[in-house]
């Protein structure tokens, strides 16, 4: 990757920490703004493409979080070209979202000895896309992608996805959390969270915890306990994996932040303004847990996270 390529990828990590920066510092969690904005109508939904598909890892938060600033009440976003092949137009005067993807190519390379090597060389590219409230002439296709289904219904779905998994779960006492060297989740009864798509938030957090041992996606999580900054960075991707999560199964996650954000706000602050790439680095793994958790379920959607036709790979990790 030459030096050009290097500043543009360091500057793309760097303008979008900065915005979710600027948000943690007014007490605003980016991901969980969509929930509780009124301009929200609808079911709640990862954004999704001009084909249906939902965006992943760290584009669902900047599209969340420009949808909310901007007022937007629809879910669906397409690239400039895209929307004129549909056979719309976007609206004079209106002003596109950064998005970004990852992607690699193979480049030959001799080495000194003469030997021939191929190298995998990776880049981060960023491309612009409209909100489906910003272009006109777009038929009744792009009204109603994420039809609204009764929430109970959905609620019913969120129980046997969480049972298909084969997580052990817990119930009894007054916290949540996941014992890593037992195995298990740990939840309070039922009956003690305010409605069913808080249970629903809270498990979601954990699960994502969940997936990190290590005949799963083994997170490293041995200095959870003993390190401010690595028990921040863990708590951010679960934070991320619930809200994830509950978009694609259709659930309002908790409108009331638990009791321990205030001091993960802190830490999130302080790991974001030394790491700028950390906030992608969370999302490309609340995004693996995810898909991980969706594949253990019976029916596995083969499409379930491709990207658009136009670009190969979202950002997958930092």
């Amino acid at each position: 990757m030459g030096r050009q390529q290097g500043n543009q990828r360091a500057d793309l990590y760097s303008r979008i920490t900065d915005t979710i920066i600027a948000e943690l510092e007014q007490g605003v969690r980016p991901w969980v703004r969509p929930w509780t904005s009124g301009s929200v109508t609808g079911a709640i939904t990862r954004p999704l493409r001009h084909n249906g598909q939902p965006y992943s890892g760290i584009n669902v938060l900047l599209l969340w979080s420009e949808a909310i600033a901007r007022g937007f009440a629809s879910s669906t976003w397409m690239t400039f070209r895209q929307a004129i092949e549909l056979g719309g137009a976007v609206r004079k005067g209106e002003t596109g979202t950064t998005v970004v993807f990852a992607s690699s190519f193979m480049r030959r390379q001799t080495s000194e000895t003469g030997e021939e090597l191929e190298q995998d060389i990776p880049f981060l590219k960023s491309y612009t896309v409209f909100n489906r409230d910003q272009i006109a002439g777009l038929d009744e296709r792009f009204d109603d992608i994420a039809p609204v289904e009764d929430p109970l219904i959905r609620i019913g779905d969120a129980g046997r996805f969480f049972a298909n998994t084969g997580a052990m779960i817990r119930h009894g006492g007054t916290a949540a959390y996941y014992v890593p060297a037992r195995d298990y989740i740990q939840m309070p009864a039922f009956d003690a969270f305010i409605d069913d798509g808080s249970y629903v938030a809270v498990l979601s957090h954990e699960m994502t915890h969940w997936t990190a041992a290590p005949h799963r996606l083994d997170r490293d999580l041995s200095r959870y306990a003993k390190d401010r900054s690595a028990r921040a960075r863990e708590e951010l991707i679960a934070e991320l994996g619930s809200c994830f999560l509950c978009a694609d199964l259709g659930i309002v996650p908790e409108l009331q932040p638990r009791p321990d954000h205030a001091s993960y706000l802190a830490s999130w602050l302080e790991v974001l303004g030394r790491d700028r790439r950390a906030i992608f680095t969370a999302a490309a793994h609340a995004q693996r847990a995810v898909d991980y958790l969706h594949h253990l379920q019976p029916d596995v959607d083969a499409d379930h996270g491709d990207d658009d036709g136009d670009h190969d790979h979202e950002e997958a990790a930092a």
